[in-house]
């Protein structure tokens, strides 16, 4: 098999959305909410933070600033 399981662009978004849902579980959890509402917290965040860091990660089909500037 010589082709890797994940792309690396997918698992920069799953690695940035994990360590985002922890981040929130644990500041959850730190801030005396429970540890339920902490992991409920850490996966909200975890799903809404994988479209957000699919548009901050550029894709890489074109150039970042003539598109940026194109838009406006």
């Amino acid at each position: 098999m010589d082709r890797p399981l994940l792309p690396l662009r997918t698992a920069l978004l799953f690695l940035l959305a994990a360590f985002s849902g922890v981040a929130a579980g644990m500041l959850t959890w730190l801030a005396g909410e429970g540890v339920a509402r902490g992991v409920l917290a850490g996966l909200a965040v975890t799903g809404l933070s994988i479209p957000f860091f699919d548009r901050l990660v550029a894709s890489g089909t074109g150039d970042a600033c003539g598109e940026a500037h194109d838009r406006g």
